[in-house]
């Protein structure tokens, strides 16, 4: 069975980066970096706007600077297979275990028939909700208010009756929000 799970941080007034594309304000700590470790593991695909995969291209490489909770993401990370959804990267500039999308996300989600697929990307989740392809939703809040940017879903998403089935709070006054969709 295919779980398709979208994930991102967002701000208390609901942006996933600010006014001036940046997202810094999201870094976690240990404690909330070890949260993401754990449910990374067993990922099977993990789907990708074009922004997000530029960012997380840093996991490819090496970094002396890194602790051990952040070596063991990018561990977790190299080998997953990406799809990145894209109009302007080439498949020679994508990092190791990554392509292209060659369908639409739809039928690229429906090429899957089993495991945990990550989504990352708000206009690609947003495709995604439309088709009623997202299982879950996972909300990172972040205490911060930014004042606009880039919305955690793409304008036009489709009403969408969601129930929460866990919430956990971490140190840094990080809000974890875990959503099923209800058929």
């Amino acid at each position: 069975m295919r779980t398709v799970i979208h994930s991102m941080s967002v701000s208390l007034d609901g942006y996933v980066s600010g006014p001036d594309g940046t997202f810094d304000w999201s870094a976690p700590d240990t404690e909330l970096h070890q949260f993401h470790n754990d449910r990374t593991r067993g990922l099977v695909t993990q789907l990708c706007g074009r922004r997000l995969y530029e960012t997380m291209r840093y996991w490819d490489g090496d970094d002396d600077a890194r602790d051990a909770v952040a070596d063991d993401f990018a561990e977790l990370w190299r080998p997953i297979p990406k799809i990145v959804f894209s109009s302007t990267l080439t498949n020679d500039q994508l990092g190791p275990n990554a392509r292209l999308a060659t369908a639409s996300p739809a039928d690229e989600i429906r090429a899957i028939e089993d495991g945990r697929v990550g989504v990352g990307g708000p206009t690609l989740a947003g495709e995604l909700t439309a088709h009623g392809l997202i299982d879950e939703y996972h909300v990172f809040v972040i205490p911060v208010i930014v004042g606009g940017g880039t919305p955690y879903l793409s304008p036009g998403a489709p009403f969408t009756k969601l129930e929460l089935v866990d919430q956990r709070s971490f140190a840094q006054g990080v809000t974890h929000l875990r959503y099923h969709r209800v058929n």
